[in-house]
C-alpha cells in the first residue's frame, strides 16, 4: 500500500470563500458586454468551471474571449481582495505543512491564484501553487501538471476540495 505523501487543496471554496469578489466579476462583465447578468443562482453555478465554459452558456461565441479578459481584469484588480479564508485555515495549514508538501490546484489562473495566495497571507504554506493555462484548462490537466512537476504517481496525493 502506497502512502499518502502530498496534499492538494483546491483554492476557491475549500480555503478561501471568493463567491463574493467572483459574483462582483461576473455582473461587472456583463455590465460592460451591455447584456443582461444571470441572477445569483446561475452566477453561483459558474463557480468552479473554467470561465470559457460559463460565458458559453449565456453569450455569444464571439462574447466569449472578451468576456474572460474582462473578467480576469477585474477580478485581479479587485475581485482577489474580496476573498476571505474560512474559519481555521490557518492552523489546518499550519499543522498539514510540518508533515506534508502542500499544493494548491486551482482552475483560476497560475497567477491570480499566487496573487490571491499572497495577499491572504497563506502563500508560504505551500510548495506550489497551480492553476489553469491553455496547455492545462480544466482541473484535472492541473493536477496532473503539479503530479508531473514534482514527480509524485497519483496515489502518493489526496486532494481535498468541494467539488
Amino acid at each position: 500500500m502506497t502512502s499518502i505523501t502530498a496534499i492538494f487543496f483546491d483554492l476557491d471554496g475549500t480555503l478561501v470563500d471568493s463567491s463574493i469578489g467572483i459574483h462582483n466579476a461576473f455582473t461587472y462583465t456583463f455590465k460592460e458586454l451591455g447584456v443582461p447578468s444571470p441572477d445569483a443562482k446561475t452566477i453561483r453555478g459558474f463557480m468552479g468551471p473554467p470561465l470559457e465554459s460559463s460565458f458559453a452558456t449565456c453569450l455569444s461565441k464571439d462574447q466569449i474571449s472578451e468576456a474572460v479578459q474582462i473578467y480576469r481584469s477585474y477580478y485581479k484588480a479587485k475581485g482577489i481582495y474580496e476573498a476571505q479564508l474560512f474559519p481555521q485555515i490557518i492552523d489546518l495549514l499550519e499543522e498539514l505543512s510540518s508533515s506534508y508538501p502542500l499544493y494548491i490546484t486551482t482552475t483560476k489562473n497560475t497567477s491570480t491564484a499566487q496573487d490571491m495566495a499572497k495577499n491572504l497571507e497563506i502563500h508560504h504554506f505551500f510548495d506550489g501553487i497551480y492553476g489553469s493555462s491553455p496547455e492545462a484548462p480544466h482541473k484535472a490537466d492541473v493536477i496532473h501538471q503539479a503530479l508531473q512537476t514534482h514527480q509524485l504517481a497519483p496515489e502518493q496525493a489526496i486532494i481535498i476540495g468541494d467539488t
